[in-house]
Parts: structure tokens; sequence; C-alpha cells
């Protein structure tokens, strides 16, 4: 009779890299994850998947009735409810990807503490689950689009450019939060007051037209600017492409994943220990 395979796991000294082999090992688990997380999300609600598309869309009313009709923002010309529906599309998902990942860890440490698998998937289940999220609300999007008679510019093309850009900078804050969250569990109450401050830092509710030509490329660091700014571009096309914007926006998330990347890993070995 065969014996079965083992593995002896053993703490490694220094600086711990990303093992994307190991991560590509256990692709068939993220998998798993990604669906589990998708099925959980909304069981035993009533309206089920049409949060997803309610959340944005209330939003939308509310920013339009008080920034557009009230306190009259400028929105480039463009109708109100349409421009500030182009903003919320991918901030809602950087948003929910934010608050998911941040206490994935604390959710899940009945599970990582007893199983070895790489923990770097716990993080990263709940940004690849929004995306379906994601795609719900871009359909009302479509919609927002017919209504107003706006049909795609050629910039459409860069969409996906953009989403990755989107899933980056998620992906690089989360990381940051979720190690930081199991341990310091303030972590966990201070996301949403932050992702508050950090919307209305975006264009959202304004148009970036607003900012001094003198302080776009620091402003361009904060990626979501970009990537709001860019989806504005490609699915109105009122103005051109912010390549600047979206080019300093790219830099900023490469830096917040490879960070958030090195200093998840080199945390690991102490998961078990705090969670």
């Amino acid at each position: 009779m065969s014996e079965l395979p083992s593995k002896i796991i053993e703490p490694r000294r220094g600086l711990r890299l990303v093992d994307f082999g190991e991560l590509w090992r256990y692709r068939d688990l993220f998998y798993f994850m990604v669906w589990r997380n998708v099925k959980v999300l909304y069981k035993q609600t009533v309206l089920g998947f049409a949060w997803a598309i309610l959340n944005p869309v209330f939003t939308m009313i509310v920013f339009s009735v008080i920034f557009g009709r009230l306190a009259k923002v400028p929105s480039d010309g463009i109708p109100y409810p349409i421009f500030t529906y182009a903003a919320l599309l991918p901030w809602t998902y950087f948003s929910g990807s934010l608050l998911g990942a941040s206490d994935s860890l604390t959710t899940t440490a009945t599970i990582f503490t007893k199983v070895y698998f790489p923990r770097l998937i716990i993080p990263t289940t709940p940004l690849m689950a929004k995306l379906v999220d994601f795609g719900l609300a871009f359909s009302v999007m479509a919609a927002l689009m017919l209504y107003y008679r706006v049909l795609p510019p050629w910039q459409v093309v860069f969409l996906p450019l953009l989403i990755v850009l989107m899933v980056l900078t998620a992906l690089g804050l989360g990381l940051w939060l979720s190690a930081l969250g199991l341990q310091y569990r303030d972590v966990k109450f201070s996301i949403p007051f932050l992702t508050q401050l950090m919307m209305y830092a975006a264009p959202v509710v304004w148009p970036v037209s607003l900012i001094p030509d003198k302080y776009r490329l620091i402003y361009g660091l904060y990626p979501m600017a970009g990537v709001i700014e860019g989806f504005r571009s490609a699915l109105l096309g009122k103005n051109p492409m912010p390549w600047d914007l979206v080019g300093m926006g790219a830099l900023s998330a490469l830096v917040l994943v490879v960070t958030g990347a090195l200093f998840f890993a080199n945390r690991e070995r102490f998961f078990a220990d705090v969670a």
C-alpha cells in the first residue's frame, strides 16, 4: 500500500516574495472560493442580485438631486445622472472590494489556521466576486446611454484597460488593509469612513476639469481619478482620454500592488498567531 505524499512547510528567513507558481497550482481552490463568495453574498435576501444595481442607482438619484439640481455642480455639459453614474460604476466596485478584502482574513480565520493554501487567495477572492456586481451595474449604464442617446465613442476600446487598473488599485489597497485588519480590528470600522472620504476626493460628483492644470499630475497619483475620468471618456466621449491621469494612476497602482504583496507575504507567517 503506497503512502500518501506529504509536504513539510517550514518558515523561510529574510524577505519573502510572492510564489506565483503556487498560486497557479491552487487555481481550482481560488475559483471555488470566488464562486462561493458570489453565492453567499446575497443568500437569503429578498432582492438578491438586484442589490448590485439598486446601490449605485439610488446613489445616482440622490447625487443628481443634491449636487446636480440644488448645488448646481458642473458636469462638463453631460446630463448629471449619466455623468455621475459613469463614475459610480467603478467607484462602487472599488469601495465594495476594499470593504470585502479588509475583513477577509478575519472572517476566514477558522479555515486558514487549519488548512494550508496560499493566503493571498483570501483577499483576492472578494475582488473577483465583486466583478459580478460590476457587470450587473453596467447594464444600467447601457440603459442610461440608450435613454440619453449616447453612442459609445471609439475610446470605448480602452475600457478593458481601465477595468484592469481599477482591479489593480483595489488589489493593492486590499492587500495592505487585509493584513493590517487581521491584527488591528480598528481597520474594519475605519473602512466605511475612509471610503467616504476617498469618494469625495475622487471626481465622482464633480468633474476633474475643476483641478488646475498645474496640479493635474499630482492629483493623478490618486489612481481612481484616472479610472473614473477614463470611464467617462470611454463611455460618454465628451472629453478626450485623460492619459496623464491614467498614466500617473497606473504608476501608483503598480506601487500599491507590489508593496502590498510584499507586506502581505511577510506578514503571512504571523496570521495564525493573531487570528
